[in-house]
């Protein structure tokens, strides 16, 4: 994975360009924010808590590539991220969520992806212990004997001496040199399907707390669930199975118990504050009608705004990790705007997203490359599939002319919804041939989609004027 330490903005613009064709702009003002926030934590230490981000509001139709934008960013940055709906949301003292639950969404994202690192690093420790467990329950150790168990305190049953443990020589070798050789069976895979008998954790009941609507948030009830959950007896329960089955369920019970999570909460926190991101799709949907009205609807929506104000402007929010700064996460906003405009959001609002972008709607000439140069482009990705079934795959490039022409116009004269037009045109073109593998088809067989096949199953999408079934 990548690291914004060691991009510039140049860099940053080329990384998006290998999966998200065009919108220059909209790349470049998020490159330059990425790479500002690496500037800010090697400012000095006075200036750092002075700068703070510039948010951004994305502006543009569905599937033009606001959310993948934001979704590679967070990717190269290394940094934690979450999507949330503005649709979503509703203002304090309605039923639905709210506003402050995006920035705890964000610190559980934080901790989980830190806390899965941390396994990872001690992922071989945890091995050896799981080894361990394996090898107790298939050749349990030998103990030695309390003393004063008995007379032969110098010699052993048959006359064997006697080692310091109380254990007879013989006996205590001959169980060692079992269990390294069951040691090396369990490492070469020999005993998989042998069946062995161990604890595995069991959680327990969980904790319910009962008080009154509005006598604490979420952030409080949910840290003192997780506080007496954490204070109830640990439950553990006997199971019987294979060998596999006990190193996939004891692996990461052993990891966590090598990772301090105190620690990972701290870390976690810090860097949610300094490099989480924050998405906020549909933002035009909680903007107001613009007619000048405050009633029915426009009433939560102008309340959401609202509590959106100090969130994205910068306070503290408590989470069951511990409290979160927002001053410096990143916030990218993004809406159609369709029905209402950016001037129709709060002033306030609007003045805590000073970078505005407009995306462009996708022409056929972006169609074409969308389906050509990605790296996850749609035409690798039933290439992958079929490779699968050992099955070929190629796509003439008149093929993909006549695919991006179709997609274009059905956009046109329906309902344009960007990119994502192509996996239905996609779909309906090798659906047929998806169901025909591998048995009419078999492995070994070389498919290429030609201009022809193209015509062929997509004459009635093309000719059909009521074209609503395939609106998705």
């Amino acid at each position: 994975m990548l690291n914004d330490t060691f991009l510039t903005p140049a860099q940053i613009v080329a990384e998006l360009d290998k999966y998200i064709i065009g919108q220059h702009d909209a790349k470049r003002n998020v490159a330059i924010a990425l790479r500002n926030r690496w500037r800010r934590l090697h400012a000095p230490a006075d200036m750092q808590q002075e700068i703070v981000p510039n948010n951004i509001l994305m502006i543009g139709a569905t599937g033009v590539g606001k959310t993948e934008i934001a979704r590679r960013l967070a990717h190269l940055a290394d940094a934690p991220f979450v999507k949330v709906e503005a649709s979503k949301f509703t203002e304090v003292g309605y039923v639905g969520r709210d506003v402050e639950s995006m920035v705890r969404d964000l610190a559980e994202q934080s901790v989980s992806r830190l806390r899965q690192r941390r396994q990872d690093e001690v992922k071989a420790q945890a091995q050896q212990a799981v080894e361990d467990i394996i090898l107790d329950a298939l050749i349990p150790p030998m103990k030695a004997p309390s003393a004063g168990n008995g007379s032969n305190m110098g010699f052993g049953i048959s006359g064997e001496s006697i080692a310091a443990d109380g254990i007879p020589n013989s006996d205590q070798e001959l169980n060692e040199r079992t269990r390294e050789r069951f040691r090396q069976k369990i490492r070469n895979g020999e005993l998989e399907d042998r069946r062995i008998e161990i604890n595995v954790a069991q959680s327990g009941p969980s904790v319910g707390i009962m008080g009154a609507p509005g006598m604490m948030d979420e952030a409080t009830m949910s840290g003192l669930q997780d506080m007496l959950g954490s204070m109830m007896p640990k439950k553990s329960r006997k199971r019987k199975v294979s060998v596999a089955e006990a190193r996939k369920l004891l692996l990461e019970e052993e990891a966590a118990k090598l990772v301090d999570m105190d620690e990972v909460k701290e870390e976690a926190i810090r860097q949610a504050e300094n490099s989480g991101i924050i998405f906020i799709d549909e933002i035009d949907k909680v903007a107001t009608s613009g007619s000048g009205k405050s009633g029915g609807p426009d009433v939560s929506r102008q309340g959401v705004q609202r509590d959106l104000l100090p969130i994205v402007e910068g306070s503290a929010v408590n989470t069951k990790y511990g409290v979160v700064n927002t001053d410096h996460i990143l916030f990218i906003a993004a809406g159609a705007f369709h029905v209402s405009k950016p001037s129709d959001l709060i002033p306030e609002l609007q003045g805590r997203f000073p970078i505005r972008v407009e995306l462009q709607s996708l022409n056929k000439d972006d169609f074409y490359r969308i389906l050509k140069d990605p790296k996850n482009a749609l035409t690798k990705q039933y290439q992958a599939l079929l490779a699968a079934e050992d099955v070929q795959l190629d796509f003439e490039d008149a093929a993909l002319l006549r695919l991006a022409e179709i997609a274009f116009e059905v956009n046109s004269e329906v309902e344009n919804i960007g990119a994502r037009r192509l996996h239905t045109v996609m779909s309906r073109l090798l659906n047929d041939l998806l169901f025909d593998v591998p048995d009419q088809l078999p492995a070994g067989t070389h498919l290429t989609v030609t201009p022809q096949l193209v015509e062929e199953r997509l004459r009635d999408m093309v000719k059909n004027r009521d074209l609503s079934q395939y609106i998705l």
